[in-house]
């Protein structure tokens, strides 16, 4: 049989119960929409910092494409980039335009970067790349670029470019960037090993830290 003191709780027990029990946060949507034309591209990128992965890029680059997959699936960011340039000319234009119209888009759904945790890291293996990234989204645009790519071209991809797309993110996210290769020689998998270590060190850092989901990760209060 219960006793009135199994059957009840007292108010300060009540009280520890609620002060334990877990919060649900519940935060706005975290989206973007960009366009940007210019009389050499024609930049659209939609995103949602907060998905599952979903990607579709149609820039009219092949490896670009298959790249902004990469950033998708390993970040958990839905991505849809549609993109028209001048082709005839090079890729030049609208790989860097594709970059500056996605990390538009990446500061638009960030905000005030209230609550994120604001500093991602990864190391990638891809079978004898090893590529580690390291960002923050300090509000401070800096790009460490460490890679060798062996070749001039992967497919028809001009490697050059993957230096001119994250120059065009770091820029217009506005955020700290480090990509240093600690091994490798197949281009190929040099740079597909970046993106998905930048994907998933770009998940790490907009994630909501539970601990300060209302305040700016700044000791200034501003990014």
């Amino acid at each position: 049989m219960q006793t009135s003191e199994a059957r009840s709780k007292s108010p300060a027990e009540s009280s520890e119960h609620r002060l334990n029990r877990p919060q649900t946060l519940v935060l706005p949507a975290r989206t973007a929409s960009v366009s940007r034309k210019t009389g050499e591209t024609n930049v659209h990128v939609s995103l949602n910092l907060d998905g599952t992965g979903q990607c579709m890029a149609k820039t009219g680059v092949p490896f670009l494409d298959h790249m902004l997959h990469q950033i998708a699936s390993h970040g958990l960011i839905d991505l849809d980039v549609q993109a028209q340039g001048d082709y005839e000319i090079d890729d030049h234009h609208t790989n860097e335009d594709v970059g500056i119209t996605l990390g538009m888009a990446l500061g638009q759904a960030l905000g005030d970067r209230k609550g994120i945790v604001r500093f991602g890291h990864f190391v990638a293996p891809l079978d004898e790349a090893l590529i580690q990234v390291a960002l923050d989204f300090s509000g401070r645009p800096h790009l460490t670029y460490g890679l060798t790519i062996p070749t001039e071209r992967v497919g028809t991809y001009d490697t050059q470019l993957v230096r001119e797309f994250f120059v065009a993110i770091v820029n217009h996210a506005q955020m700290t960037l480090h990509l240093r290769q600690l091994d490798g020689i197949n281009s190929h998998h040099i740079i597909e090993a970046t993106f998905k270590a930048f994907a998933r060190s770009l998940r790490m850092a907009v994630e909501i830290d539970p601990r300060r989901a209302q305040s700016i990760p700044s000791s200034k209060g501003i990014l």
